[in-house]
């Protein structure tokens, strides 16, 4: 079975990143550090849900753009400053398709597909399972897939999933078990 290591940040890293946060709460200029640390990471999590690079850079620049527009308002709670940057940037990707009326892009890789594998069944070969996500993943609801995206491809710990989503760690647990049964069902249905 896959076990999902929880990302939790060492106490000086945490300590630094507070620190910068507040130096960039007292001064703008001094986002930067923030903006270069977590730049690729928010440009990644926004290319798996658009597709297009251009639009990615536009989606990414408007979540750095809002981050530090309302840096005041965020309150570190001992999670990364990271979760607060993807909650803003699940937003931005949230508005982006309900203004556009556009459909989610999901990218699949190997490492997904395996952890995925490991989740769903170990009875099915994964290359049946390869064939078959692509089709599992258009039926599901926009929230179940959200939940499945922010666990398994972007390897978020389930306290960062409940942080993003703004529910409780334990209801991104149950969340997740129930989208993962959803696809078992749907799964089996296909093989």
């Amino acid at each position: 079975m896959y076990v999902h290591k929880e990302n939790i940040q060492p106490r000086e890293e945490t300590a630094d990143e507070a620190s910068m946060i507040r130096q960039a709460q007292a001064n703008p200029e001094a986002f930067r550090p923030l903006y270069e640390k977590y730049f690729k990471k928010i440009f990644l999590f926004v290319l798996h849900r658009v597709g297009d690079k251009a639009l990615t850079a536009d989606i990414t620049s408007q979540v750095f753009l809002k981050a530090l527009l309302h840096l005041d308002k965020y309150a570190f709670r001992g999670l990364p400053f990271s979760a607060w940057l993807f909650r803003i940037a699940l937003n931005e990707c949230h508005d982006f398709f309900r203004k556009h009326k556009r459909h989610r892009v999901v990218s699949l890789d190997e490492h997904t597909i395996q952890n995925l594998h490991e989740e769903l069944t170990a009875a099915a070969r994964q290359e049946d399972l390869e064939q078959q996500l692509p089709l599992i993943l258009q039926q599901l609801s926009a929230d179940d897939l959200q939940i499945i995206e922010l666990r398994y491809f972007d390897q978020r710990p389930f306290r960062e999933v409940a942080d993003i989503l703004g529910i409780s760690e334990t209801y991104a647990k149950v969340k997740v078990y129930r989208a993962l049964d959803k696809m078992k069902k749907l799964f089996l249905k296909t093989t």
